[in-house]
C-alpha cells in the first residue's frame, strides 16, 4: 500500500517556487507526446526535446502536450517559461502528494487529480498525481509514469469520433477528467468483490488472515476517500466558475462528471461503513467463539464439582467410616457419581445450555 503522505524533507528551508521533484522516479526518461488537432487537421508525435512543442504555441488549433515522468525538472521549467506558468504551479506539479484542487490563473486553469489503478500483481491500489493545465488553445497533462488512462481519448482524437475534434481545449480537459473519474468505478468494482469475499469468509470461518484483510480494506478505503473526496469541489469549481476558458456547452458535460463523482463518493462511504461493520462482526465472532469455549469448560467444571466433593469425603483417613467396610460401597459410590453426572447433563440440555 502506498504511503498516505510523502516526505518533503528535500524542500525544507527552500523559498517558494523552488522546483524539486517530490516522489518516486517512476519512469527512466520523460516521455513527451504532442497532439495537435482541429476538426479537419490532426498531428501526433513523440518529441525528444520540450523545445519542439513551442512551435505550436501561437497556432489556433488545440495542442495537447503530455509529459510522462517528472524527475527531470528542467523539462517542466522550460515549458513553464515558454507559456508563462506561475512558479508555484510548476512547484505543485513536481510535488506529487498534492490534494486534488483547482486554481484559476486567468489565462489558464491548473487542476490536480489522483489517478487510481488496481494492480493484480500486488493486489493493491496504485496511485499517481495527474496535473492538468488548461488554456485557451492548449492542454498540458503531467503524469508520474506512462500509463493507459488517456489512451481512449487519444483514439477518439485519432479516429475523429464524437465531438472532441469539433470542440476546444476546455472539452479536451473535460474528456480527461471524465476518463479519470470513470476509472474510479473500475477500482470500486474490484474493491466491492474483495469486500464480498471477505464477508463470506468472515461468516463461515473468521481467521487472523481475515482480520488482516479487513485492516487492508479499511486502509484502502481511507486512501480512496483521500483521493476522491476533494474532486467534488474541483469539478464544481470548474463548472460553476466564471472563467472564460470554459465554454457553456462544456459546462453541461462537467455537470455529468460532477454527478459521477458524487456517485463515486457515495459508494466509497458505503464501502467504508461495510468494512467498519465487518470489523465489528469479526470481533463479535471471536468473542462468541471464546464464550463457547468458556461455556464448555464451565459445564465440565460444574459436573465435576459434586464428584470431586464425594471423592474428597471418602478420601479422608478417618477410621470409623462404616461405608469403607461395606462390600458394595465402592460400586455404589460409582453409581451415585455416574447418576449425578448424567442428571446434570440432562438438566443442562433441558435448559439448552448444551
Amino acid at each position: 500500500m502506498p504511503k498516505l503522505i510523502k516526505k518533503r524533507s528535500r524542500k525544507s528551508g527552500l523559498p517558494p517556487g523552488t522546483l524539486v521533484h517530490i516522489g518516486e522516479k517512476k519512469a527512466e526518461t520523460p516521455k513527451i507526446t504532442l497532439i495537435d488537432y482541429d476538426e479537419n487537421h490532426f498531428q501526433e508525435r513523440e518529441v525528444k526535446k520540450i523545445e519542439e512543442c513551442f512551435l505550436f504555441k501561437e497556432k489556433p488549433t488545440v495542442t495537447w502536450i503530455n509529459v510522462d515522468g517528472l524527475h527531470q525538472v528542467e523539462v517542466i521549467e522550460k515549458l513553464g517559461e515558454c507559456y508563462g506558468l506561475h512558479p508555484l504551479v510548476l512547484e505543485d506539479i513536481l510535488n506529487t502528494d498534492q490534494r486534488p484542487k483547482m486554481e484559476d490563473y486567468g489565462e489558464y486553469i491548473y487542476i490536480v487529480l489522483r489517478d487510481l489503478d488496481y494492480s493484480d500483481k500486488s493486489n493493491e491500489i496504485e496511485t499517481e498525481q495527474i496535473s492538468l493545465i488548461v488554456g485557451s488553445n492548449f492542454v498540458f497533462s503531467f503524469q508520474e509514469r506512462e500509463g493507459d488512462t488517456f489512451d481512449p481519448i487519444r483514439d477518439r482524437i485519432r479516429n475523429n469520433k464524437g465531438r472532441i475534434r469539433k470542440m476546444g481545449a476546455d472539452y479536451l480537459a473535460y474528456a480527461l477528467l471524465d476518463s479519470i473519474v470513470d476509472n474510479y468505478f473500475i477500482i470500486l468494482e474490484k474493491i466491492g468483490e474483495k469486500i464480498e469475499l471477505s464477508e463470506e469468509k468472515l461468516v463461515t470461518d473468521p481467521t487472523h488472515e481475515t482480520l488482516q484483510t479487513i485492516h487492508h480494506l479499511k486502509r484502502e478505503m481511507l486512501f480512496l476517500r483521500k483521493g476522491v473526496w476533494p474532486l467534488r469541489e474541483v469539478i464544481n469549481g470548474i463548472e460553476r466558475g466564471e472563467s472564460s476558458l470554459v465554454k457553456e456547452p462544456t459546462r453541461v458535460y462537467l455537470r455529468d462528471v460532477y454527478d459521477h463523482t458524487i456517485q463515486t463518493i457515495d459508494t466509497i462511504e458505503t464501502y467504508r461503513d461495510m468494512v467498519s461493520g465487518m470489523l465489528d462482526i469479526y470481533l463479535s465472532s471471536v468473542s462468541n467463539r471464546l464464550n463457547s469455549v468458556m461455556k464448555v469448560l464451565t459445564i465440565i467444571a460444574t459436573i465435576f464439582m459434586p464428584l470431586t466433593f464425594l471423592a474428597g469425603i471418602y478420601g479422608m483417613n478417618f477410621k470409623f467410616m462404616p461405608e469403607l467396610e461395606w462390600r458394595w460401597g465402592y460400586p455404589l459410590l460409582w453409581l451415585i457419581m455416574a447418576g449425578i453426572g448424567i442428571s446434570m447433563l440432562i438438566f443442562f440440555r433441558k435448559k439448552k445450555w448444551l
